[in-house]
């Protein structure tokens, strides 16, 4: 449930879409896990719902304010405006994402499949294979590492929250609504609505899935709730 007072990234006047555009995206990013990602993905969409899960709005001074003041949401701005069908857009946004790269010692591949609702704990420390899929509401913490030595890294569902200095091998799969515990090493798949820890990473609790994901983005057709 979302906080009291904020606003609907549907029906935000001042949202980034254009007044009277359609209301969220509807089946981009990445479904469930185990489906490919849509095609085609709304590069404006993307950037309001990883904007939403920040500010709790997709107004246009959240909008400056994240870009000035919040360097994991700059990080994920230019990351998205990577995949932009302008090439030079495109162009100057690889530029500004090989920077920011380096700046904060982040690795994500503009070519990873990434949903709607991306949230990155802190800007440092944060390696992402490029053969990774990540659901929609994804937080990540830093100093974490998802890798994989043969090309098929993890498949991560929605409203997975993955805590500090987390490691992630190989193409295990984390069900939706899961926790990873700050430190776990996962080796193995992480069951649905769980809690896991340790290494290696193992069952702790199935109580109160998803708790720490907040501001979440409204999954369309998946969620029967919308931010109010």
């Amino acid at each position: 449930m979302m906080p009291t007072g904020q606003q609907d990234p549907a029906s935000t006047e001042t949202a980034i879409a254009d007044p009277g555009s359609a209301p969220p995206l509807r089946g981009a990013g990445v479904p469930a896990v185990g489906n490919e990602p849509a095609p085609g993905d709304d590069i404006r969409e993307l950037i309001r719902s990883d904007l939403y899960r920040y500010a709790g709005d997709c107004s246009r001074s959240s909008l400056i304010r994240h870009l000035l003041f919040n360097r994991s949401f700059k990080y994920s701005f230019w990351l998205r405006l990577c995949r932009s069908p302008s090439f030079p857009v495109r162009t100057l946004a690889r530029i500004m994402h090989r920077h920011l790269s380096n700046s904060y010692g982040i690795q994500i591949p503009p070519s990873t499949r990434i949903g709607p609702g991306l949230f990155i704990g802190h800007h440092m420390g944060l390696v992402i294979n490029h053969t990774t899929t990540i659901g929609w509401n994804c937080n990540l913490g830093q100093f974490t590492t998802i890798g994989s030595n043969h090309e098929r890294a993890a498949r991560i569902g929605n409203n997975v929250y993955i805590g500090p200095g987390v490691c992630v091998v190989e193409d295990v799969v984390i069900g939706d609504n899961a926790t990873i515990g700050a430190g776990a090493v996962v080796v193995k798949d992480v069951p649905e609505n769980s809690t896991v820890a340790g290494n290696p990473a193992k069952v702790v609790s199935t109580r109160h899935p998803g708790r720490y994901v907040c501001n979440r983005w409204p999954m369309a057709g998946r969620e029967t709730s919308r931010p109010g």
